[in-house]
């Protein structure tokens, strides 16, 4: 990539930054987001609010980067980026990751709770529900690894006693999915309230999953 792709790379992480507050999934300095860049990755630094974070102070790993004392020694990065890096290098798939602490998806998290079929579009997410992750203290190995089997075949999940991954194809895609978890998990919470909610059957599910194989896909143009 180019100094000027590189550039509107870093600029659309502090957007997405940005916009994750205004949606009100993240808050303050909780949260984190990264993308794929060259051999590595761009990623939201350490204890720094959205609205001050610029293109400067995105911090640039290589997806070979090992432990603490080897990225502290090139910058400050989000606790969290062990997460980013293992899943940036384990799913070629994807491009990007949001980390968000929001309200009623990290409520459901912190009774380490999936969020089950309880409405068709859990299938955004790549699977049947979206799964809880075992608690780990945050920025741990053992919490990445966590994460990265709760999203076995799946672009999302939430973090027990923490809050909410997401992937995408890009920023924007990332982001969506983050912000459909949260309304998701508001839709459970209500529907809890009027007791178990009824769930979609696998069958039903996997229908849905069929279904967003092509959606929102646009026809090439020869």
């Amino acid at each position: 990539m180019s100094a000027a792709d590189e550039g509107a790379l870093r600029r659309g992480i502090v957007e997405t930054a940005c916009e994750m507050e205004r949606l009100g999934i993240n808050q303050g300095t909780s949260g984190n987001v990264s993308a794929r860049f060259s051999d590595g990755l761009l990623i939201t630094p350490s204890g720094v609010p959205a609205r001050e974070l610029n293109e400067e102070n995105i911090v640039f790993l290589r997806l070979d980067v090992q432990n603490d004392d080897e990225v502290f020694r090139i910058a400050r990065p989000s606790s969290e980026w062990r997460i980013h890096r293992d899943i940036l290098r384990a799913r070629v798939d994807m491009n990007a990751v949001v980390h968000t602490h929001s309200t009623a998806a990290t409520a459901l998290a912190i009774q380490c709770r999936d969020i089950s079929a309880v409405h068709y579009m859990v299938a955004a997410a790549g699977g049947r529900s979206i799964r809880c992750a075992p608690y780990a203290v945050f920025g741990s190995q053992r919490l990445s690894d966590h994460a990265l089997s709760a999203l076995e075949g799946h672009r999302a999940c939430l973090l027990a006693h923490h809050g909410v991954i997401a992937l995408g194809d890009d920023l924007a895609r990332a982001l969506w999915l983050a912000h459909e978890v949260e309304v998701l998990a508001k839709q459970y919470l209500l529907a809890s309230q009027l007791g178990t909610p009824p769930v979609l059957s696998d069958e039903q599910m996997d229908e849905v999953l069929e279904k967003f194989k092509t959606y929102g896909r646009r026809n090439k143009q020869g």
